[in-house]
């Protein structure tokens, strides 16, 4: 059969910034798990999901019944979730902050935060036109999104290293200059990724007081059960009309699995949210996990995981710096990970010494942490994922052995081919 002749041409039909996008890779590209490696690398919860189990229990057919009824799986969900918001909303009505109460009018929930990312941009930016701030190093995610819907980027590092505190003074100036008319929404990640530090609620606060400034602020606190008690500022959003609060069930309570992610913010927000949302956009399944997750069972299982999981946090905070080639810790420590310095056989810290320490310990150990060192203020480091205590026992072992081999081979000119390796391993949005 001849071939036929088509019109069309892929690289003049879809949006150009669409075909000038780099293929999204996340923690499992690299390196898979293949039952006997050990994932120190995407800050999942190597203790499990959040889940009082009785596995002898049948489903219920109950409708308020948390547990899955897999005879109701020809249905579609329901569209609004008011029981799981409202229990989203108990768990951060801890009146730290205000006397308030937020309710489910307060909530969007979504396919984890990341939907939320996208949700608020397609909300808030006219694409080619607008766009938003990011204070580096932080999640890689929001300008991925920001690129995928044609918005532009204005960074503001943040502060220097073990801080990494918001640089209210030049973010400030930002929102006070020429471009802020088109800065719409600030994207702040508290604890951050990758540094582990809480940003400090009065320099929020400076932000949220510009006077002439017309935007949302958006903290993201994926993994803020691990700071202390009382550092959620979910329940701030009843005080500001322009705040959000973005967090997640795939961290402190281990459901990375069903994806479920949530944004606090002030009803006008959260209505604009809901109606631009898909209309069955959170399963029937991943509900009813997420709402055992949520009760009380649910809760004690994760404040127990959170326990262990910190007092191994504490442990690599001991055990670390006694290994040769360890460095300092260059963020804080209100995450289930660690940002530490990898370094040369000069004792300064090196991505060439990283990267090489990253590789083997995936390559020849099979323990998958993450390289950070092309990271603003991250030179030489690597994320550290706390394990469980076998893990953790393993990891210690394996970096001592591969930091000790490292630099008996001496250290190498980080020519071009040394960089290409180093953006590859840099580039993980994790």
């Amino acid at each position: 059969m001849a071939e036929k002749k088509s019109p069309f041409n892929l690289q003049t039909c879809a949006r150009p910034n669409i075909l000038a996008l780099e293929p999204y890779r996340c923690a499992r590209d690299d390196y898979k798990d293949d039952g006997t490696n050990i994932l120190l690398d995407a800050n999942e919860n190597a203790y499990g999901p959040s889940l009082s189990l009785d596995t002898s229990r049948t489903p219920s057919m109950k409708p308020n019944d948390p547990s899955i009824n897999f005879l109701g799986l020809n249905r579609y969900p329901d569209p609004h979730q008011h029981e799981l918001k409202q229990l989203l909303c108990n768990l951060r009505n801890t009146h730290a902050h205000t006397p308030k109460k937020i309710t489910s009018a307060n909530l969007f929930v979504g396919v984890g935060s990341d939907e939320a990312i996208d949700a608020l941009l397609r909300c808030f930016c006219i694409p080619s036109k607008d766009k938003i701030l990011v204070c580096p190093p932080t999640y890689g995610m929001y300008s991925v999104s920001a690129q995928v819907n044609d918005v532009g980027l204005v960074k503001v590092p943040l502060l220097s290293a073990p801080e990494f505190g918001l640089d209210v003074p030049a973010i400030t100036s930002a929102l006070s200059g020429p471009e802020a008319v088109n800065i719409k929404l600030i994207y702040v990640c508290s604890p951050g990724n990758p540094t582990g530090a809480l940003i400090k609620k009065v320099d929020l606060q400076k932000i949220l007081e510009h006077s002439t400034w017309n935007g949302v602020v958006v903290l993201d606190e994926a993994y803020i059960d691990f700071a202390p008690e009382g550092s959620s500022l979910a329940e701030w959003v009843a005080e500001w009309p322009n705040l959000v609060v973005m967090q997640t069930l795939s961290k402190a309570f281990g459901l990375a699995g069903i994806r479920l992610g949530v944004a606090f913010t002030s009803p006008p927000i959260a209505s604009l949210l809901n109606n631009l949302k898909a209309p069955y956009n959170i399963s029937s399944p991943t509900s009813a996990i997420a709402s055992q997750a949520l009760e009380k069972g649910g809760l004690s299982v994760m404040q127990a995981n959170r326990g262990k999981i910190i007092n191994q946090r504490d442990r690599l905070l001991r055990e670390l710096p006694k290994v040769t080639g360890i460095g300092r810790f260059r963020g804080g420590v209100a995450s289930n990970f660690l940002l530490v310095e990898m370094l040369d056989t000069q004792g300064k810290p090196d991505n060439v010494t990283a990267l090489m320490v990253y590789e083997r310990l995936a390559e020849n150990r099979g323990v998958v942490v993450r390289f950070r060192g092309k990271e603003h203020g991250c030179l030489g480091c690597l994320r550290i994922t706390v394990g469980t205590e076998e893990e953790v026992t393993r990891f210690l072992k394996e970096i001592q052995n591969v930091l000790e081999q490292v630099h008996s081979e001496g250290t190498k000119v980080n020519g071009a081919e040394e960089e290409e390796k180093e953006a590859g391993a840099n580039g993980v949005v994790s």
